[in-house]
């Protein structure tokens, strides 16, 4: 990660962390950097938030200015830049949201020419000309000035692509969809009417305030009430760019992103369609998704946090699915990204096909009660290296054995590490999280328990 671009893309809150000014240098840089060889075209998308049309236009300023053309696909969804950007030959995709987090907050995710995430060294680049530590590039001139287009077609057309994903119809299923007042608020409906279902939205009204604000993924528990409250099949709650899904089975429980990652994989295992026969998952995936994986016969691989480690994974070993217990699920013969329609769609097939109620299918996947604390220390490796805290987590790991595990691992933003235990009951994580935590206090590493 560098100084301003995570793992997904720069984010923050919205005229102090992140400016108008960095987004129309953001543009500025992009625009000449595409544009050394060719008249390049850069396509922008954007969510709801009232400071996403402040940087969309800061970004078109910018990439205009430096000689090339700005698309703009208006508000739509990440997954929909990605794939409008792969498809139609754009030089790079850019979206302005800030995903799952409150509408003070907003980000500028840059992707490749590909629809996958900008490479870190291009990257690299746009930070070290925010920093002022390369040149500037001409201002373009007379004819040579970008054009801003109006390309609210490609939305149209990635409507299209994901009613043509589905090759069963949804007639006669009852479908709950929570849009999060976001980026999925008209594009979710539009697809599910299209496949026949009947379709009930909520958080479909944005105002550019109320962008995850107490819904969506992030807030489920109204759609849980929701899919009880009208009798609905299933449930769908996207997050505020439309990335993420989580499920609500019939009877209004929460199936998460490693559930639903489980009941995909196997189905697409029974259809041929999982050669690689194997689930790539983060780190912090449940448990118990590794154990129902293996009574199934399915391997799995582990990355680092990010669903963009996890596509990186995939793409290297050529995996088809994979994907983030906070519902970033990836089908990589479909998209480069996680998508939240995609991935409801495909769990709608699952249901059709196989006749079984989400209930049943979610319940060949308990999970493991799970107990995470993060910890302020004086030095994250320093920590973690020392061989009186690596003997507890190995005690503590050889005490669960096959029943639970416990993790260590450093936040890659702050002096913080994050304490996780998972097991049988949460007494017993709780215990293993405050064994682990009483031996960095002895070290003399900690500073505070959050």
């Amino acid at each position: 990660m560098g100084k301003y671009f995570g793992t997904d893309g720069f984010r923050g809150r919205s005229g102090i962390v992140l400016t108008a000014e960095h987004a129309f240098k953001i543009g500025r840089f992009l625009g000449a950097y595409y544009s050394r060889d060719h008249h390049a075209k850069i396509v922008i998308g954007k969510d709801t938030r009232r400071s996403s049309y402040m940087y969309e236009n800061a970004l078109a300023a910018g990439i205009t200015a430096s000689g090339a053309d700005a698309y703009l696909l208006h508000v739509t969804t990440t997954p929909c830049v990605s794939y409008i950007t792969r498809t139609d030959h754009f030089d790079c995709g850019i979206m302005i949201s800030a995903s799952h987090n409150p509408f003070m907050d907003n980000g500028i995710k840059l992707m490749n020419g590909d629809g996958e995430k900008m490479e870190d060294e291009v990257q690299d680049l746009v930070e070290q000309y925010l920093d002022g530590l390369c040149d500037e590039p001409a201002f373009a001139t007379g004819a040579d000035i970008g054009c801003t287009v109006d390309y609210y077609t490609g939305r149209n057309r990635y409507i299209g692509y994901l009613t043509n994903v589905a090759t069963k119809s949804f007639e006669n299923r009852k479908v709950a969809l929570d849009c999060a007042n976001g980026s999925s608020w008209m594009i979710a409906r539009s697809v599910f009417d299209a496949l026949g279902a009947k379709t009930y939205v909520i958080n479909n009204e944005p105002d550019g305030i109320n962008v995850n604000e107490n819904c969506g993924s992030t807030h489920i528990k109204g759609l849980c009430e929701y899919v009880k409250e009208k009798g609905v099949d299933v449930g769908f709650a996207f997050d505020g760019d439309a990335d993420r899904c989580l499920a609500v089975d019939e009877n209004g429980n929460v199936v998460d992103g490693d559930q639903i990652m489980y009941i995909c994989a196997k189905y697409m295992k029974k259809i041929g369609q999982l050669p690689s026969n194997t689930v790539v998952t983060t780190i912090m995936s449940n448990f118990g998704l590794y154990k129902a994986l293996d009574r199934i016969g399915i391997d799995y691989e582990k990355t680092k946090v990010g669903d963009r480690y996890v596509y990186e994974n995939m793409k290297e070993k050529d995996h088809m699915i994979g994907g983030e217990n906070s519902g970033h699920v990836i089908f990589r013969k479909y998209a480069r990204t996680g998508d939240g329609i995609l991935t409801a769609i495909m769990v709608m097939m699952v249901l059709i096909d196989t006749q079984l109620p989400l209930s049943a299918l979610a319940a060949e996947v308990p999970l493991y009660p799970q107990v995470l604390k993060n910890v302020e220390v004086d030095d994250k490796q320093g920590t973690m290296n020392d061989p009186a805290v690596t003997l507890q987590v190995e005690a503590c790991t050889a005490s669960l054995g096959d029943n639970g595990r416990v993790l260590l691992r450093a936040s890659g933003t702050e002096e913080v590490l994050r304490v996780m235990s998972e097991a049988g009951t949460y007494e017993e994580c709780n215990a293993e999280v405050d064994k682990i935590i009483d031996a960095i206090r002895k070290s003399g590493h900690l500073l505070k328990v959050r």
